[in-house]
């Protein structure tokens, strides 16, 4: 494991004395997140992908969900008052969060987005998600990422 590496993820949770526990792995191109968790032998079900959205309006909206869980749209757009919404283009993902597919965070982002959380989220003691770069992940309760950042939590998921 190579964590002595701080991601900028890391340096806002440190900034804000949040307490987490970073994990990572050795790989050379994005992961599926299931992946992910059997790397760094974390259950699957408190880890976490994120997914950004596109609504109607043109407001984009960050969905947090366990990794072997499908985003249902229908239930995203209403959990944010949207009559649709959409995935992203791949190709819009780094210029409008600043982050690469396989490490895209909600923390951190180029703006502060409207972020839902999958309802399992609150009920974990710790999840999972990444740290912004591809091989990074950040172990955080919910408590202490309200300390930088600010979401809800819904039914979310297919």
């Amino acid at each position: 494991m190579k964590t002595e590496y701080k991601t900028n993820v890391m340096r806002i949770l440190d900034k804000a004395g949040a307490q987490y526990t970073p994990h990572s792995f050795e790989t050379d191109s994005a992961v599926t997140g299931v992946e992910a968790a059997r790397r760094i032998g974390i259950e699957e079900d408190r880890v976490f992908k994120t997914l950004v959205t596109v609504g109607k309006t043109g407001k984009n909206y960050v969905f947090v969900i366990p990794v072997a869980m499908e985003l249902d749209l229908k239930k995203a757009a209403a959990a944010v008052g949207e009559k649709n919404i959409e995935m992203i283009k791949s190709s819009q993902l780094l210029q409008t969060t600043g982050y690469v597919h396989g490490g895209c965070s909600p923390i951190g982002m180029k703006k502060q987005f409207v972020t839902v959380m999958h309802t399992t989220f609150e009920g974990c003691g710790s999840v999972v998600f990444s740290a912004g770069k591809i091989g990074y992940h950040v172990e955080i309760s919910p408590q202490e990422l309200k300390k930088v950042l600010k979401y809800k939590t819904a039914d979310i998921t297919v």
